[in-house]
């Protein structure tokens, strides 16, 4: 039975077939960019992935919106930035004092992540486009149609605006901020508009060197029209009826003489047990936070396995141990499309993440860890790509993991092994033979031996395993036991059930 196909492959073949693509998606860092946001620009790069399948030309665009006013002071910023409400988020000073500016406070960890999920946009700045005066013609077009754009909000949106309404916000040369200011006139051959900010100031804004921005709902067509983009995702916000996507399409025609982009409507990521993530409320798992735990391909999975407009609940407990064994057991598919869309160019040898789980909780450093895994058969000479893996994971115990993955092995044979009865004995005794001549030690050998032993010896398995978690952690649940006692070497194992066994013979 062939593969269902993906819905990006579905959207590719419903785009215009004979022309470029360029694709665009956008992020406003005003705070940490989260795994709610990565939907988008994950969206747009399954997309352009999906067209590039087809055989078409495309381009991927990341339109970093670092133009826009800083809105207010959020819980994650000091009192005094809201000295800077208002100014735009390029302009404003680095929070940690270790960037040119709050935007590439927020940007440059974002950036560093989306190379690590091997998504390669061309990057645009807002603020470098403005100011170099790539958007001169467009804002000039924007102002002498103001009265046609004004008429389409208010009919489409079913808002109200005022007569002297214009698209066009200076920034004032007095206080700072992208002002609502009124227009009092408009020198189109010198770019030029004289404007009274709500600060009291009258002056000027030569919009040819970025002294302004157009109004989001303009902006967006505008930026349709300027790159040619003919594909962009977008929240369910702006798809609302007479949202920004319905007046966009009305203005871009209109007034910009170009068309929309072909619309793909993403929904929401919700955190599980918190609702939907929002910068602004404190509500986020970041992208980077995510990497630190997650390998890159699993957090692709996340996204390639759901239709855009399915809502995502994501859970960064036992949820994600499901997902990974998701990707893994899609990851063994031949001829996988799901597979192909997750997977990243670079990708290593990777370590199955319930394993690691398990290593480093028995390794004690990371000489242990190596030492675990050759144990176990895995290839180890990517020194600094297992080292990765293993701090992921670390996180994740320390941070995410729910305490029933937790474990520590005991130094010494913990004590309730004493009570435990004559049958129980005999059936370890006989599982200690087992290991003893088993002819590899194999994880898979080593768990099916409990089963064996169980069956010959007439108690139940599930006795059996809890018996030797016990003599091991000192509890009756652990890891997969197979796993567990391959990682712990044949050594350490023989010789705490040699204990187990002759603390039952006395």
């Amino acid at each position: 039975m062939s593969e269902k196909i993906h819905w990006a492959d579905v959207f590719a073949a419903e785009v215009p077939q004979d022309r470029v693509h360029h694709i665009a998606t956008g992020i406003t860092p005003s705070g940490p960019i989260h795994i709610g946001n990565m939907r988008e620009v994950l969206t747009g790069d399954l997309l352009y992935k999906a067209i590039i399948h087809r055989g078409l030309e495309a381009e991927l665009l990341y339109i970093a919106d670092d133009f826009d006013p800083l809105r207010k002071v959020y819980p994650f910023l000091p009192e005094r930035f809201a000295a800077y409400v208002g100014q735009p988020i390029s302009d404003i000073p680095c929070p940690c004092g270790q960037h040119r500016s709050y935007a590439e406070h927020f940007l440059t960890p974002f950036l560093t992540a989306l190379r690590e999920l091997d998504i390669r946009p061309r990057v645009l700045y807002s603020h470098q486009e403005y100011r170099k005066g790539s958007y001169t013609e467009e804002i000039r077009q924007a102002l002498n149609g103001a009265s046609e754009i004004r008429r389409i909000l208010e009919r489409v949106s079913s808002r109200s605006l005022p007569p002297e309404w214009t698209p066009f916000y200076p920034v004032c040369n007095v206080c700072g901020r992208i002002s609502n200011a009124r227009i009092l006139s408009h020198d189109q051959e010198r770019h030029l508009v004289r404007y009274q900010c709500t600060c009291g100031n009258e002056g000027s804004a030569d919009y040819s060197r970025g002294e302004g921005k157009l109004v989001w709902r303009v902006d967006w067509p505008m930026r349709w029209a300027h790159f040619g983009i003919s594909v962009e995702p977008f929240g369910k916000d702006h798809a609302s009826a007479g949202g920004s996507y319905d007046t966009g399409k009305e203005i871009v025609r209109k007034v910009f003489h170009a068309e929309p982009p072909f619309p793909v409507v993403y929904e929401w990521i919700s955190l599980k047990g918190k609702g939907e993530m929002h910068s602004s409320k404190g509500v986020v798992v970041t992208i980077n936070e995510m990497l630190e735990i997650v390998p890159p391909e699993v957090l692709r999975y996340l996204i390639v396995r759901s239709r855009p407009e399915k809502p995502i609940d994501f859970d960064p407990g036992m949820g994600l141990i499901s997902l990974i064994d998701g990707y893994d057991r899609m990851a063994v598919e031949a001829n996988s499309r799901e597979y192909a869309l997750s997977r990243i160019s670079f990708i290593p040898t990777r370590i199955p993440f319930r394993h690691m789980v398990t290593v480093v909780q028995i390794a004690h450093d990371d000489r242990g860890i190596f030492q675990c895994l050759a144990r176990s058969g895995y290839n180890v000479s990517d020194y600094e790509n297992v080292l990765k893996q293993a701090h992921r994971v670390k996180i994740w115990l320390r941070n995410y993991a729910p305490d029933e993955v937790k474990f520590a092995v005991r130094e010494h044979l913990p004590p309730q092994m004493v009570d435990l009865g004559k049958e129980m004995r005999e059936a370890l005794t006989w599982y200690l033979r087992f290991l003893e001549s088993v002819p590899r030690w194999g994880a898979a050998d080593l768990h099916n031996g409990v089963y064996e032993v169980a069956e010959t010896t007439g108690v139940r398995a599930a006795d059996m395993f809890s018996v030797i978690y016990l003599a091991f952690l000192g509890q009756k649940k652990g890891p997969r036991l197979g796993w567990f006692l391959e990682a712990l070497g044949k050594d350490m194992v023989l010789q705490r059930l040699r204990e187990a066994v002759n603390v039952f013979a006395h």
